[in-house]
Order: structure tokens, then C-alpha cells, then sequence
């Protein structure tokens, strides 16, 4: 059961980054990023009650996640924006190498010699699509970007680890309400202190944020019943997330026109196969 959740994390959240490029191309990235989860928050508002039963003692934990996730987003919106999103999704399987060490020295999960094999075969993967250093043969990539990718990638890997041992105290509707209450405060809070313009006359008209939003909580639903689950592990889920580069691939030549759509398949599978071999 906890695999299909995964899986269905990471079809949602491939069709997500998508979906968060065009809706950049009408706003700017602190506005979707601050009513894509206002209107998340809105629809998980009605576990009140649930959320509201919570052990406090967990709060700051919950509220450390919301920090890292916080500077996640800033980082992945802005990669997003400027990098090809086929380029990005690659990228964004760098998480799988820092996940696997969190999960193993953190949480002690084993690491197998299939998984080591594996992380090899995701380390090549990475390193053939950095290769061309541009953005695969695409207009020119600036480093900051895969920085910033680099940092998205590390935010969220501790995002995973925390999820796992949250979602052994408290359940997916407690952690859901309140690290997305906790999220709400936090750009709203950016966004005042950095005086952050918004453009109220392209943004009610921009409805790919409030399908965003609505994949964002089904999907998270998914991953946080998933990490409930005993036999689920950190290392796997991170792993089996990654179906989401074919959808970022493909979606980027069907939506976006972007070339080199072969190569990127090419170093995207060589990745998949590393997966699979450190999952069997």
C-alpha cells in the first residue's frame, strides 16, 4: 500500500513542477508561492478539530519542518522559473543521495549492498546530465540555479527524514494542517518584510495556482499516510519518488518546446535503474 502512495506522490509532483512553470509565467515566484499555500492551508482547514488534539509537544518539530520547507520552496520556485524543467527534474534527483545518508546515519535504516550499487548508478545518472554544463544543449545554465536545486534537494531530504519520525506521533491530518499553518505565517511574514509587490490583477486569473494547491494536498496526504507505515523507510520513499523526471521530461517538450529530449531520457533512465536496483 505505502509504494502506491509514493508513486502517486511522484506522478502528482512531477505534473506539480510543471504546473508551477506556467503559473510563473503570469506572477512572479513569491506570489504563487504565497497563494499556492494559502489556498493549500484553506482546504486542510477543515481538520481543525483533529489538528487541535495534537501532542504539543511536537509543535517545534513541526514548525522546524515548516522552515526548512519554507527555504525548499524559495529555492526550487526560482530554479524553476529560469531552468528548463525537464533540466530541473533531473537535478531534483539529487535528493535520493541525501536522503540515503540521513536515512541510514539518522534513522540507522541498513544500507545493502543493492542500495549502494544503486546510489552509484544515480550518481553517473547526475553526473552525464551535468555533463553538458548549459542546460542540455538549451539556453545557458547559471550555476546559482543548480545551487539553489542543490539546496531545494538537501531542504528536502530533511523534510523526508522529519516526516518519518513526526508521523509516528501525530497523524497525516495533524502534520498537514500545521506545517501548512506554520508555512502561511512564514511567507506572509517574507513577503511584508521585503515590501513584495502583488499584482491582484493577474493573480485571481491565474487558476494553474489553484491547481496546485489541490495536487499539493492530495499528494501530501499520500506521503504522510505513506511515512506512517512501519516498513516504509526514508531511503525507499525517496527513491520511488523519483517516477516524477519522465513526467517533468516529457511534460517539458509536450508544454514547453525543450530539446534534447532523448538525452535527458537517456540520463534520467540510468538513474530509474539505479532506483530499482537499490530497491529490489
Amino acid at each position: 500500500m505505502w509504494i502506491g502512495l509514493v508513486c502517486l506522490y511522484g506522478v502528482l509532483k512531477g505534473v506539480r513542477d510543471i504546473i508551477k512553470k506556467k503559473a510563473m509565467e503570469k506572477n512572479s515566484a513569491m506570489e504563487v508561492l504565497f497563494f499556492y499555500t494559502f489556498i493549500s492551508f484553506l482546504f486542510v482547514t477543515p481538520s481543525v478539530k483533529n489538528a487541535l488534539s495534537i501532542d504539543f509537544h511536537y509543535i517545534g518539530f513541526v514548525m522546524i519542518k515548516s522552515a526548512i520547507i519554507f527555504i525548499a520552496w524559495i529555492c526550487s520556485f526560482k530554479a524553476i522559473k529560469k531552468l528548463p524543467i525537464g533540466f530541473y527534474g533531473i537535478m531534483d534527483m539529487s535528493r535520493v543521495i541525501f536522503a540515503t545518508v540521513l536515512g541510514v546515519t539518522v534513522l540507522g535504516e541498513v544500507m545493502t549492498g543493492h542500495k549502494i550499487a544503486g546510489m552509484a548508478l544515480v550518481l553517473v545518472g547526475l553526473l552525464f546530465v551535468n555533463a553538458k554544463g548549459k542546460g542540455l544543449g538549451e539556453e545557458k545554465t547559471k550555476p546559482i540555479y543548480i545551487v539553489l536545486v542543490l539546496i531545494s534537494c538537501l531542504c528536502n531530504a530533511v523534510s523526508e527524514l522529519l516526516d518519518k519520525m513526526l508521523m509516528q506521533s501525530m497523524n497525516s491530518g495533524q502534520l498537514q494542517f500545521w506545517y501548512m499553518f506554520f508555512m502561511v505565517i512564514l511567507y506572509l511574514g517574507y513577503m511584508i518584510v521585503t515590501k513584495t509587490k502583488i499584482d491582484f490583477r493577474t493573480i485571481y486569473k491565474n487558476y494553474w495556482i489553484l491547481i496546485l494547491s489541490v495536487l499539493f494536498v492530495i499528494g501530501d496526504k499520500a506521503l504522510f499516510i505513506a511515512c506512517s507505515k512501519q516498513e516504509s523507510t526514508v531511503v525507499a520513499m525517496t527513491l520511488i519518488k523519483q517516477c516524477s523526471v519522465m513526467i517533468t521530461i516529457i511534460g517539458g517538450r509536450i508544454v514547453f518546446k525543450e530539446k534534447r529530449t532523448l538525452y535527458k531520457m537517456v540520463c534520467a533512465a540510468v538513474i530509474i535503474a539505479g532506483i530499482v536496483f537499490a530497491v529490489m
